[in-house]
């Protein structure tokens, strides 16, 4: 059975909207791992690439700041991926929210709140200033975006554009709801996993 590996967004988990509507979706049919991503960065980058170490995905799907991680570390894996909303400013969306939130959706941990602070925000601006470093031809067909036509949060598509071919549109916001999903995510996820088989190699 196939992999695919789901990175949520900044205020999502694992059990998020999207994470469980791609798992209805492809059930019987690939194993979505969808883990909650730890909060800074660097930490989160190094989780990432040990859970692709670990599992081998065939397809790495994110959205909003999962998308921003997914973008950095597919092409260094080799895994093809789908960029949902990619947030590729995340310092200019966190400088907005600075103080205490909470997660929109439960984490395994069962710790749902967490600071925005400058700390962070000095992170994430280190991680964005490499976020294109292994961009190559060699992987510009291997890397397809999404864009909700009415997401007011992250407005990328051009900068998308400056490194990969593959655009794609939907009549949503910056977070798709379970039928917005299962209607324009799922089917690009199933025409990558057929186009990037591994066993064709």
């Amino acid at each position: 059975m196939k992999k695919i590996l789901f990175l949520h967004g900044f205020f999502a988990s694992g059990q998020c909207v999207l994470a469980l509507a791609l798992r209805d979706a492809f059930k019987g049919r690939a194993e979505v791992i969808s883990p909650d991503l730890p909060l800074h960065p660097m930490v989160a980058m190094s989780f990432i690439q040990g859970v692709i170490d670990g599992a081998t995905p065939d397809l790495v799907v994110g959205n909003s700041c999962g998308a921003f991680y997914a973008q950095m570390l597919a092409p260094i894996a080799g895994v093809p991926a789908l960029l949902g909303n990619p947030h590729f400013r995340m310092t200019e969306f966190l400088r907005q929210r600075i103080g205490e939130h909470e997660y929109k959706a439960p984490r395994r941990d069962g710790n749902q709140k967490f600071v925005i602070d400058e700390a962070l925000i000095s992170e994430f601006a280190e991680v964005e200033a490499m976020q294109f470093d292994h961009t190559s031809p060699d992987n510009k067909d291997r890397v397809w975006g999404l864009f909700g036509e009415q997401d007011t949060l992250a407005h990328f598509e051009p900068l998308f554009l400056e490194y990969y071919s593959h655009s794609f549109h939907f009549p949503g916001a910056h977070t798709p709801t379970a039928e917005e999903v299962h209607k324009w995510y799922v089917p690009l996820a199933e025409r990558m996993l057929e186009k990037y088989d591994k066993t064709d190699k």
